[in-house]
């Protein structure tokens, strides 16, 4: 049994790796390449340090996905959080 859960592990932290992988792409990127790529976010707003959020959710098997950029003052795409994507 530890085995299987090993592999669900394995395969899980490789799927993460693949997707890290495919948006840290975008870092340093103005934020124009981003919305060439993902097209218009579902949500955007100023955080708290000022700097602007696109969100973009999706879902997958019924499952939500949400990908969330920080873009900065200089339109930069400076980091990224994705959750439940695959």
């Amino acid at each position: 049994m530890i085995t299987g859960c090993q592999t669900i592990k394995d395969k899980t932290d490789a799927i993460v790796e693949k997707e890290n992988e495919k948006l840290s792409k975008y870092i340093s990127k103005p934020a124009s390449v981003l919305q060439m790529d993902l097209g218009k976010p579902d949500e955007d707003f100023k955080n708290a340090k000022g700097n602007f959020e696109l969100i973009y959710n999706t879902k997958k098997y019924g499952i939500p996905c949400e990908r969330r950029f920080e873009i900065n003052s200089d339109n930069i795409v400076i980091g990224f959080i994705s959750n439940g994507c695959f």
